[in-house]
Formats: structure tokens, sequence, C-alpha cells
């Protein structure tokens, strides 16, 4: 996966990196910077570690207004400008085919704004003049032992997100993290509260999404990294340990995250993260149905009780049935792939319009609980076509129509 021969020769990595930047569409871009440009963290990072991307994401420090950089770039190429930090003075340019944050230099040099940087791995600069890598932090070294380090303690408190971001790294990268930056984030976990949920909540559904989630998820957990927000008493690391994630082929990162999620916070702690209303609500729903599980087995549930829990769980499905033994795992992922599994996928055979065109029955509760009676026998196929339907929704009516005197 690492591009090993890189990591002591710095030489090398230059080279890989100008070869990055060479005949690339975007190549003219970066030659319209002014001299004294350095590209900085995640790009060299990731060159380094072979885990480049199409469209690239990089991050420039430049030693003037970059608001200025900005609109002189914009007057010859095509972008959109996004002002990230008014405060910091980050500005984002996003073109058709890559992605500059520019940020003016931090103090009176290079080294200066490298050692205000978050960790040593992301430390690392590389000169677009004399086309060289500078890594005064050792944080080549870092990549090749897979360790997150930081050159200062209190460029962590300088920005607390930066804590969580430590775990956002061991999630993509499946790094380790240093053992005394693990206790220092121990101590300092409650200054998260500082952070906006929306930036909190963003950071989490990268470590939800990463190659190393579950171990992260357990570390997150162990360290109680919220404790200031919300109890840990209902989530139990041993218990997510127990659930045989190693086999399980999520169908997206979306049933991924949501499975994390219920397994990371409470649902108090979800609405003040700022998650979105659909988060909230799937999140809830998953909830509601892995708390059953706690008092009765998935045999144990009656007919109703299931095609309840596909009706609610419909969308979702795969971030629950990680929550069955593992027997249940591909009959459960197969059935509900099939969109013409009636209890997998609860419908009704015939609508509420066409029930009223047969029955004098009324819009309202009595009509709402016919059409979930007859889904309900859809579901379990004791109703195949129309005729049916509406024999049986004839016969149900006169059982529960009210009676008059």
């Amino acid at each position: 996966m690492f591009k090993s021969n890189l990591f002591n020769d710095h030489t090398s990595i230059s080279k890989e990196i100008e070869n990055s930047l060479k005949n690339k569409s975007w190549d003219s871009i970066l030659c319209e910077l002014p001299y004294g440009t350095f590209i900085v963290g995640g790009f060299i990072r990731d060159i380094i570690l072979g885990r480049t991307k199409e469209k690239p994401d990089i991050d420039l420090v430049v030693p003037m207004d970059p608001l200025i950089i900005a609109e002189q770039l914009l007057e010859k190429f095509t972008g959109k400008l996004v002002v990230l930090d008014k405060k910091r003075n980050i500005v984002r340019i996003i073109f058709e085919e890559i992605i500059l944050d520019i940020a003016e230099q931090r103090g009176e040099s290079l080294l200066n704004d490298l050692s205000y940087r978050d960790f040593t791995i992301n430390s690392i600069a590389f000169s677009l003049d004399s086309s060289k890598i500078i890594d005064p932090f050792d944080g080549i070294n870092d990549l090749k032992e897979g360790l997150i380090k930081t050159q200062a303690f209190k460029n962590l408190l300088d920005d607390p997100l930066r804590i969580l971001r430590c775990f956002r790294f061991i999630s993509e990268l499946e790094f380790t993290v240093e053992k005394v930056l693990l206790e220092f984030i121990i101590v300092n976990k409650n200054k998260l509260k500082s952070v906006s949920g929306e930036r909190i909540q963003y950071e989490l559904k990268k470590i939800y999404n990463g190659q190393n989630s579950l171990s992260t998820i357990l570390l997150i957990n162990q360290i109680a990294i919220f404790d200031w927000i919300q109890s840990y008493q209902n989530i139990s690391s041993n218990c997510l340990k127990s659930y045989s994630l190693s086999n399980f082929d999520f169908e997206s990162n979306e049933h991924k995250a949501l499975f994390y999620l219920i397994e990371t916070l409470d649902q108090s702690s979800i609405k003040q993260f700022k998650f979105s209303k659909s988060d909230n609500h799937n999140s809830d729903l998953l909830r509601k149905w892995r708390n059953k599980l706690i008092f009765k087995s998935i045999d144990e549930f009656d007919e109703i009780e299931r095609f309840d829990l596909h009706k609610d769980l419909e969308n979702i499905l795969p971030s629950f049935i990680i929550y069955l033994p593992s027997e249940f795992h591909s009959d459960w992922i197969k059935r509900w792939k099939n969109k013409e599994d009636s209890l997998f996928h609860p419908k009704s055979l015939i609508s509420g319009d066409i029930i009223k065109e047969h029955i004098d029955i009324d819009e309202g509760p009595l009509l709402g609980k016919l059409m979930r009676h007859l889904s309900i026998e859809f579901a379990y196929k004791r109703l195949n076509n129309f005729d049916e339907a509406i024999y049986n929704a004839k016969q149900w009516f006169k059982q529960n129509a009210p009676k008059c005197d």
C-alpha cells in the first residue's frame, strides 16, 4: 500500500511530488502562484503513502494575502472562491480538476508556520520554487512508522478539533497514536466542548468511513471522548467487539456510518452535533430496534413486530442486520436487495382511493388501519392479487366498522 522506497530518500520524494504536479491540466494554475509558495500537509502525505486522488486537494502556504492571490487566479482561470476562515485568512478555490486551499504563512518563516501545525505527518512542505521537500519535524519517518505525533501539544489546544482529527487519521490511515499524545488527549478531551457541532460532525463522518473505523470507534469509546456531553453507560465497547464486522460487507458508507453513529453518540449528542434531520430520524429508529434485541432474539419477534421493523428500517436495514447473529446476514441482505420481497419492502396491493371505490369508508383512522392490515397480509403472502385484496378488505370492514344501533 505504501511507497516504502520513498521514505528515507528526500530526493526521491521531491521527484515524486514534482512528477505529480507536471503535465496536468492544472499545472498552469500552480505556475501563476507567487515566489515563496509551499505545498503543505495532506497532498504531500498522500503522495508518500501512495494515496493520490484523481481530483487533488492541495494546501498552500503563501507569502502574501491569499484573497489577492485568489482574485488574480480567478482573472485567468474559471473557478469558485470560498472564504474558509475569515479570521485566519484562509480561502479555497474550486477548479474543475483541482481544489486549492490557500493560507498566509504564519510567523516569520516557513519553519514557524510548520511548527504551528497539528501533527508531524502534516508538517511536511514542498517548495514550488526549488522543488525540494522540507521536513523539520521528521514527519516522513512517522509516516514510515505509521505513528501520529505532534511537535507541540499546545497546537491541539489552539484548535481543539485537532484532538478529534487525530482519530480521523487513525481511522483513515490505520496509524497508531503516540502514547504521550493519547494521554494528553485523555486529559484535555473536554476542550472539544468549545468546538462547533458542525465541525465535530464533519470529523466523525470521516472517522466512520475510514478503513480502520471499528478499532478507532473502540478507542474513542474506551477513552470516553465525549463524556463532557453524554454518559457512556449504554455505550459498551465489549458489545461492539462482539459484532461480526470482519466478515460483514456494508452496502454503502451511509449504512456503515449510521451503525457507528449510534455506537458512538446518544440521541441528545447527535442533535447537539448538528447531524441532519435524516441522520437524527434514522439513528432514532435504528436505536429503537437495536434495543429491542436486548430483550428478545429476532426469532422471537412476532409477525407484527417483523412487519413494523421492515417498515421502519426499509431504507437502512443493513445498518440493523449487523446486530443479528451472523447466520442471518447473508439471507437478510439477499432479501433486502430483492425489491419484490413483500416483507422486506412492505407495500399495499391497492391504494386508499381504490378501497373507497369498493367500500363505503371515509378518510381517517379506520381506513389507515385497513391499509395497514392489507399490507401485513400481503407481506406474509396471504394476499396475491387485486381481487383477493378487495375481498379481504370487505371482510375486514364488516368485522371492524362501527356498528349502528
